[in-house]
């Protein structure tokens, strides 16, 4: 982390100079390069998808209430919204989700998710770990490196910006937590990625809302982690009057002539001048886009972390995740989907139409640039949720056996349905996919050998993907 430091420490050699590295700090920086990498001479994979992003519809979506849906079920299964077409013959989505139903004719839909992971963290859609349940389920140096983590550890790094970056904030960030999943892991915290912040802003009274029915939209860009991500060093003499962006870049030149600036060695250097760079910067900045295309994403916080990830692959960033979460005076606020009541309500009045308007905007954008083809696009949760509606005011819960993932362009087919689920949607009845089988698509997609070893601190060499096989069937 940044720290701005009051005293002033000397080098070995007496030279004066401020506390500048700390261990771990270099976070997901795409500074290092991989073992097996450099055994194969620094030839790095090609795959089709360039860049991936990852939408994690954080406390479990309600599969049955959005892409597979069960009109002829009993009420008590079926629920309350009614299904639409799309643009896929034999296809239908939510009444809510109008949108996306447009779009559906560029992706792969597979309804088949399942796993025993039952716990909130996106540490199994990034690792591929499938179960049993983790009940400490906070990150650990001990877990499995998330699929961001071993790209970056791959040598599949971006130039001049982040290679791997995480919006709006670090995942569990309305609870106090650190949830399991973005991090480097076993490979080391120089592999965990650099997570953005925000300041959420409100157009609407917030005293009383309920972020289970009805919240209040968070309005909030992601801002560059300056405070959260470098590792300290200690400034004299701040102006206090100037952006600590604006000091800190200030500083990196005053660097060059100076014996501290020799003895950093050049990836300390790259971190520094990847975050303060003109492209990182530019990439942040959203007041380049023409009004009407930040109204086509929304201005809302989500919005703002979809168009962001846009320009981060414009950019030449490798691994953008984007969690639905946000926080509200200290507790949970707009964006998660762990409706074990109210599933409904929250699902028409915030989660739909949010997702609809900006995963929409993000992919026909992605599209009309030409990005679409080298951007693979995931929309999905940890989990599903319950077949039937609870007596809680009308909820689901938690349900692991079957959930939906969402693919768009990177390489996988167009318009394409995989896997089946029974009459209620609880359960796969051909093709199902492990979360292990999704974690090892990405990495065919992004030109990883899913069955490519990793060494963890035990000494133990793991597949990357965690015995878990590509799904074929969805590759184009």
């Amino acid at each position: 982390m940044l720290k701005i430091l009051g005293r002033r420490s000397k080098m070995c050699d007496g030279t004066t100079r401020r506390e500048v590295l700390q261990v771990g700090a270099l976070s997901a920086l795409g500074l290092s390069l991989p073992r097996f990498v450099e055994a194969h001479a620094g030839v790095r994979p090609e795959g089709p998808a360039k860049a991936v992003i990852l939408v994690n519809l954080i406390g479990g979506p309600s599969h049955i209430d959005m892409f597979d849906m069960k009109p002829d079920a009993p009420a008590e299964i079926r629920g309350e919204f009614k299904p639409i077409d799309t643009t896929v013959d034999g296809l239908q989505v939510c009444e809510h989700l109008p949108l996306t139903a447009r779009t559906m004719h560029l992706s792969t839909l597979i309804r088949t998710h399942t796993h025993l992971y039952n716990t909130h963290s996106p540490y199994n859609m990034l690792t591929g770990y499938s179960g049993p349940v983790i009940f400490d389920n906070v990150a650990k140096l001990t877990d499995q490196p998330s699929v961001g983590a071993v790209m970056h550890h791959a040598g599949l790094d971006a130039r001049d910006v982040p290679t791997y970056i995480w919006m709006p904030s670090h995942p569990g960030h309305s609870q106090g937590k650190y949830r399991a999943g973005p991090y480097g892991g076993f490979l080391g915290r120089q592999y965990d990625p650099v997570f953005t912040d925000y300041e959420a802003q409100f157009e609407e009274e917030t005293e009383g809302r309920n972020a289970h029915i009805d919240p209040p939209t968070p309005f909030a860009e992601p801002k560059i982690p300056l405070l959260d991500q470098l590792p300290p060093i200690t400034l004299d003499r701040l102006n206090r009057r100037r952006t600590l962006l604006e000091q800190f870049s200030d500083q990196v030149e005053a660097l060059d002539d100076t014996v501290v600036a020799g003895n950093l060695n050049d990836r300390k250097r790259q971190a520094y001048e990847i975050l303060t760079s003109g492209k990182t910067r530019a990439a942040f900045d959203l007041s380049k886009e023409p009004p009407q295309v930040r109204e086509r994403y929304g201005r809302n916080l989500f919005g703002s972390c979809m168009l962001t990830a846009r320009r981060l692959v414009e950019a030449g960033a490798r691994f953008i995740g984007v969690t639905t979460e946000s926080a509200l005076n200290g507790k949970i606020g707009a964006g998660q989907w762990d409706t074990h009541s109210n599933n409904f309500h929250l699902l028409k009045n915030f989660n739909l139409p949010v997702l609809d308007q900006n995963y929409t905007a993000l992919i026909e954008d992605l599209d009309a640039r030409g990005m679409l083809d080298s951007t693979l696009v995931v929309v999905m949760g940890e989990m599903g949720r319950t077949p039937k509606v609870n007596k809680n005011a009308g909820g689901r819960d938690h349900w692991t056996q079957c959930g939906f993932i969402l693919l768009t362009g990177g390489g996988v087919k167009r318009g394409y349905i995989h896997g089946q689920s029974d009459e209620h949607a609880g359960w796969p009845l051909q093709s199902p996919v492990t979360s292990a089988d999704h974690v090892a698509t990405i990495y065919k997609l992004v030109g990883l050998d899913p069955h490519e070893t990793i060494r963890d601190r035990s000494g133990n060499d793991v597949p990357i993907a965690l015995y878990g096989n590509a799904v074929h069937e969805v590759i184009a």
